[in-house]
């Protein structure tokens, strides 16, 4: 039992530092090594999260597989079926919640489209006769390509080479598959609330790779940096439209974005960083794979140890177990 509790303890709070962690380490490194490293840890601690409640769920299973009658079990151990249940019935919850924000991300894409409906223009650009002012990048949608979508309250509100910076922001995200970065974090965040911090995080560096890629584009920051603050007033001005808020222009903290664009071209990460980075990652990727591996196999070996317990044979119960044992207790 105690074994149990540890790994629920493990389950709720490890992706609370991990994240933090992740979030520290996303603040030194590029934006586009920030954003795989943000996205990368969300997947890998909601797997760990899943990873966890599945084996606890699997208790009263693995015990019939080692013929133990459920009631001997319970006597042993009352709380194995209550702690099951909750198992399971977190999972159902968090299948639900994937379930609605993905219908809910789908229908959001769904009215962007039908939002660049009455756009015009040529090759990836389409402009929406509105005098709202908006510009988002809309991902491929059933054999769609993706487009830039601006409105004309937009085009009006900048100048010329602020509008090359907004075209070449916006087809970063088309060229990076930023909105694929952003719905692994955004239906990762359903499976633990810690890993929300992930996505705002998220957020904001998506929107840093595209700035940064932009600036590369015109060549001259300071007008990126300019045209970032311009369409965020100018949108704030005059209100949003119903586009793709996920990948606008205007997202994201922008006094943060332009803040980093008036500053040096960040660097790749080199020396300490770089091996604070990998060492940070490492961990993350070995703490879940192991966290996963070891929960399956300590689950058999106690269910194992329990079945030769109550059924009086001989004990047989392998070092792994036994060392766990000595220190946890047999949970009873």
């Amino acid at each position: 039992m105690t074994l149990v509790l540890l790994l629920l303890v493990l389950a709720l709070l490890f992706p609370w530092g991990a994240a933090a962690l992740a979030r520290r380490l996303a603040q030194v490194l590029p934006p586009r090594w920030a954003c795989w490293v943000l996205t990368g840890s969300a997947a890998l601690l909601a797997g760990g999260t899943i990873s966890v409640l599945v084996g606890l769920f699997h208790v009263p299973f693995l015990a019939s597989l080692e013929n133990l009658p459920l009631a001997q079990v319970l006597e042993e151990w009352p709380a194995a079926v209550p702690v099951a249940s909750a198992a399971g019935a977190v999972m159902l919850v968090q299948l639900v919640l994937l379930v609605r924000r993905w219908i809910q991300l789908r229908s959001l894409l769904k009215r962007a489209w039908l939002s660049a409906d009455e756009g015009t223009g040529d090759g990836d650009l389409l402009v929406v006769p509105e005098d709202e002012v908006d510009a988002f990048a809309l991902p491929a949608y059933r054999g769609r390509r993706g487009r830039v979508v601006v409105t004309v309250g937009m085009m009006r509100s900048l100048k010329e080479r602020e509008r090359e910076v907004l075209l070449a922001h916006e087809r970063s995200h088309l060229a990076g598959h930023h909105h694929l970065l952003s719905a692994v974090a955004d239906l990762a965040a359903v499976i633990h609330p810690a890993l929300r911090n992930l996505r705002d995080s998220l957020i904001f560096h998506l929107e840093r790779w595209a700035d940064e890629d932009a600036a590369a584009a015109v060549g001259d920051r300071r007008t990126a940096a300019a045209a970032v603050a311009r369409a965020a007033l100018a949108g704030s001005a005059h209100g949003r439209s119903s586009g793709y808020p996920l990948l606008s222009a205007t997202s994201g903290p922008v006094p943060r974005r332009v803040e980093a664009l008036l500053g040096p071209e960040p660097q790749g990460p080199r020396g300490g960083v770089r091996k604070a980075g990998a060492t940070a990652l490492a961990v993350t990727v070995v703490s879940t794979a192991a966290g996963a591996l070891a929960l399956a196999y300590g689950l058999h070996e106690y269910v194992e140890y329990a079945s030769r317990q109550l059924l009086g044979t001989p004990s047989g119960c392998s070092g792994f177990w036994n060392t766990l044992d000595a220190l946890f207790g047999s949970g009873r």
